[in-house]
């Protein structure tokens, strides 16, 4: 017998590829990081934009009428002039402008957050024949310019003796269709669930509203506040109609008085817009986390 011998071919070496490319997950893991560094930079480049006025008004406000329009520009005071700030008030009425101001604006905001909140209620959480139709007529006041019934409605203050008072703005702003709007869609988020329960145990329409819609309405309530605040404080037209008396100037009136007649005092006027504008920030900045909150999640649901 004769033995057969089997010849293996010879196994050619095998070559190590190379790792693949950094694809897939970790790519992906870089992508959000390079998307977040460009949006925070845009961000704190809008930002420092929309700061940089307000900052040079501070800023001018420390300085001396010379050198508030120097060039080259100096952001920063050299020596600044602490003593604008106990000036204004000597040489103005800004006390009496702010009182007015902050009457004017907190009487209106808590009106407004008592009525938008009240009607948003019934129209947002009970049933009535017609209630959409009215709720659409009434929003749909928002698209009528105030300036169109701006002569009847001065009218109609001067025939009952509001004009020339505080109470006419009072009267004419203690409403908003945009406030109902803003709360009858915070409404829409609350589960009508809660409601229907609470009417099982008996209580009233008004104990549901005060007792547990309001106490769920925290952010919607703090931005309706921030913007008729804002709004009340930053009202020009109205009170420059019905308000005659330099005793009962706003702030707005106040400075275009104050600007007219100081009106190469650059230094006060800064100082001046800067008293005007520091209540609004800080109520802003108190707010601000209600008021992102607020308006997030009043539009998750029509």
């Amino acid at each position: 017998m004769t033995a057969s011998h089997t010849t293996l071919a010879p196994v050619p070496p095998t070559s190590v590829e190379p790792p693949p490319a950094a694809t897939g997950p970790r790519r992906a893991k870089r992508l959000p990081v390079a998307g977040k560094v460009v949006g925070y930079t845009v961000l704190v480049v809008a930002a420092a934009a929309l700061l940089l006025p307000f900052f040079w008004m501070l800023s001018s406000s420390l300085k001396t009428n010379s050198s508030i329009f120097a060039v080259p520009v100096s952001w920063l005071p050299d020596v600044p002039q602490w003593r604008n700030y106990a000036e204004i008030w000597r040489v103005s009425d800004m006390l009496v402008w702010l009182k007015n101001t902050i009457f004017l604006s907190a009487v209106v905001t808590v009106l407004q957050l008592f009525t938008g909140s009240f009607a948003a209620y019934g129209f947002a959480k009970t049933r009535f024949p017609g209630r959409n139709l009215l709720f659409l007529v009434y929003i749909g006041t928002i698209a009528v310019p105030w300036q169109a019934y701006m002569i009847p409605q001065f009218i109609m203050m001067s025939e009952i003796g509001l004009t020339n008072t505080p109470w006419s703005i009072v009267a004419l702003q203690a409403f908003s269709a945009f406030g109902v709007f803003l709360m009858r869609q915070y409404y829409a988020t609350i589960p009508d669930e809660l409601c229907e329960a609470a009417r099982v145990d008996g209580l009233s329409e008004y104990g549901i509203y005060f007792r547990i819609i309001l106490p769920l309405s925290v952010p919607a309530l703090a931005s309706l506040t921030l913007l008729t605040f804002v709004t009340t404080w930053n009202d020009y037209l109205g009170p420059l109609i019905y308000l005659r008396d330099p005793d009962l100037w706003t702030i707005q009136l106040g400075l275009k008085s104050f600007v007219s007649e100081y009106n190469a005092e650059h230094a006060l006027i800064m100082t001046g817009s800067v008293l005007s504008v520091a209540p609004v920030a800080v109520v802003f900045l108190l707010g601000q986390r209600y008021f992102v909150q607020g308006i997030a999640t009043s539009g998750m649901k029509g």
